[in-house]
Parts: C-alpha cells; sequence; structure tokens
C-alpha cells in the first residue's frame, strides 16, 4: 500500500473538485468560523494541555464522565499512540480497512493478522471474524462504519465481539468517526458500552461531521484510567493546539449544524447512488457520508475523471481491492450532479 496515497490531495490539484475527501459537504460550520475569528488574539499564548473546556463540552455531549475523554491532534494521532500505549504484540484488523491502523501497529512493533472482507458480502463483517479473537491477541481496531465500504457491522455481532475480546483479555478500539453519517447513529455507537468494558476504546473526530481536518481535532473514550494514562504519556505537551480546542468547543455548542449536514447527506447519498447504478457502477456498502462502488468498465476512471478536473478516491491499494474499486464522498447536490456528467461523458460516450 501506498501511505500517500489518501484522500484530499488537493494541493497537488489546487482547481479540482475533491471527492476524494470524505468531510461535511457544508465545510467549517459557520459558528466555528466566528468563534476562530474571535480567538486570534489569543493565539500568541500556549493551549490548555489538559483541553479542560473542551473535553467537558465532549463529556456533555457524548454522556459520559470527562475523565473518560481523551483529545488529541485528529484520530489519526490517537490511532498512533494507542498503539505505542499499549504495545500489542499481535492484532487483528480488517482488509479493506483504514491503512493507518496497520502503519501505527507496524510502528508499534506489533504484528498484525488481516481479518478479510468479501465481495459476496457486500463487504460486511461477518460473525467469521469471532473464530479470530483468541487470548493469542491483544488488540483488535475495527472501523464503524468501515472506511473504504461504508459497511456498518451489525449491532448483535458487535457486541458478541465486545464480549469475546473481553473475555479473551483483548482491548477492542471501535473507530466511531463515521457514525454520525449513519440514518440511526445511536444504534450504531458502542459508548453506552464504555462502563462495563474497561477493555473498550471508542474513537471520534472532528473532522469527518464538522469538516475540520485542516485543523485536526479527535478524541478517544475510555472507562480505563491506566489506558487513558498511558495514552498521556505518549503525546508531546501542547499537542491540541488553541485554535482545535476553540473550534471543538463552537462546534459543540452549534445546535443545528450536524442536524443539517445528516439531513444533506441522507438525501444526497440516495441521488447519487441512484445516478452511480443507472451508470452500471456497482454500489456497495455505501451507508456513511462516501459512496464505495465497483467500475469493471475501466481501471482508470480516476485519472480520467481527474482530465475533467474532478478527483476521487481509487481504492486499489487498500488490501483486499483491485483497481476496479472507488470511493466518492457525498457532496452538495450541484457538486454531484458535475460527477454525475463526468461519470456518465467518460462511461456512456454523452
Amino acid at each position: 500500500m501506498d501511505r500517500q496515497l489518501h484522500g484530499g490531495d488537493t494541493y497537488g490539484h489546487p482547481s479540482a473538485l475533491d471527492f476524494s475527501s470524505n468531510t461535511s459537504p457544508l465545510g467549517l460550520p459557520e459558528s466555528v468560523q466566528k468563534a476562530l475569528a474571535g480567538s486570534v488574539g489569543d493565539w500568541d499564548g500556549y493551549p490548555d494541555p489538559l483541553c479542560r473546556d473542551l473535553t467537558a463540552a465532549i463529556a456533555a455531549a457524548d454522556g459520559v464522565p470527562a475523565a473518560w475523554v481523551h483529545c488529541g491532534n485528529g484520530a489519526a494521532d490517537l490511532i498512533f499512540r494507542v498503539a505505542q500505549a499499549l504495545k500489542p504484540r499481535r492484532a487483528l484488523t480488517l482488509a479493506p480497512t483504514f491503512s493507518e491502523y496497520e502503519y501505527a501497529l507496524a510502528a508499534a512493533g506489533c504484528e498484525t493478522a488481516f481479518h478479510p472482507l468479501h465481495e459476496k458480502d457486500n463487504f460486511a463483517l461477518t460473525d467469521t471474524i469471532l473464530g479470530k479473537l483468541s487470548p493469542a491477541l491483544d488488540l483488535v481496531m475495527l472501523c464503524n462504519p468501515n472506511n473504504p465500504t461504508g459497511q456498518p457491522v451489525d449491532g448483535e455481532l458487535l457486541r458478541r465481539i465486545l464480549k469475546k475480546c473481553a473475555d479473551c483479555k483483548i482491548t477492542l478500539l471501535v473507530d466511531e468517526c463515521f457514525v454520525p453519517f449513519l440514518d440511526e447513529p445511536e444504534a450504531h455507537t458502542l459508548k453506552g458500552e464504555l462502563a462495563a468494558h474497561k477493555n473498550l476504546i471508542v474513537l471520534r473526530a472532528f473532522t469527518k461531521l464538522y469538516a475540520m481536518a485542516g485543523l485536526r481535532l479527535g478524541y478517544l473514550l475510555c472507562a480505563n484510567p491506566e489506558t487513558i494514562e498511558a495514552v498521556c504519556a505518549c503525546e508531546p505537551p501542547w499537542n491540541v493546539s488553541l485554535p482545535a480546542q476553540t473550534a471543538g468547543i463552537a462546534a459543540l455548542a452549534d445546535g443545528e449544524y450536524d442536524s443539517r449536514v445528516r439531513e444533506v447527506v441522507k438525501a444526497e447519498r440516495k441521488y447519487l447512488a441512484g445516478e452511480l447504478q443507472k451508470l452500471d457502477l456497482r454500489v456497495l456498502g455505501s451507508r456513511a457520508n462516501y459512496l464505495f462502488f465497483k467500475c469493471n468498465a475501466c481501471r482508470d476512471l480516476d485519472a480520467l475523471l481527474e482530465q475533467r478536473g474532478i478527483l476521487i478516491r481509487p481504492c486499489g491499494n487498500f488490501r483486499g481491492l483491485d483497481e476496479r474499486f472507488y470511493r466518492a464522498a457525498v457532496k452538495t447536490h450541484a457538486q454531484n450532479e458535475r460527477l454525475v456528467e463526468a461519470l456518465t461523458e467518460i462511461l456512456k460516450g454523452a
């Protein structure tokens, strides 16, 4: 896998319409922009190293004790720090899934096994993973819903996985960065299991829902104080900038933005999926804020779209996928129409 091939390489394509990065189609909330503008005069000082106000806001929003919350410089930062803190000898993750799990585990000297997801199952996780869970593992990293497939884990199966991990003394990290985009997000989160399962870590970020990718802000939830302390010990001081803390507090105080984003994503996801299917593209999973699809007609669809000023995410560098698979973010209706027009021109010769 080429680690450089993440979505959002707009610096190399500054004028392109970017469907490769799956953040909110509504952009940075106006409330956050105003809060950032108003805080510029404070940026000459150090940020709160304990993120006290932000931690309190997250705890209130997620309904957990503040002691269970730990903030970081984006979700990727926390993935690496969990791996460094726990020092697992052997771990399990999925294939395909977000590649930074593999890189973080390798950087920590961990041997990683991969549980394959299959097209015949629409890349959904099945109970076959339960047979892979044993005391020989120290850590399991799951993405729910999975990236790049957008396929959530069945709630009952997820709790069976959690229970078996607990029985086998395995730490389970569940990356829920895309949970807010699901139609019923509260039915898919494991936040309610934290108190009963000290082996559980839930990962969240402001990156996707609030379009704060450039500000870098994520957090984890865990009821085990020893885990929180170990993660803290692996971080540099002032790891979360003052602008990021300000932005996070403002985002959580905005009572309307997240509901508007979910409404737009739900409507546009349905529209875009229907249009892709009309073009004989096989849409799989795709229940988050992006479409995961297979194109048998050509294997250079991303290059052909790039010639037309549009970026999508080729998925051939994910474990278990090839050059026929792609991911495209759900954006505004006008932007989605432009993508459909370009795809029609390429695939139908319109």
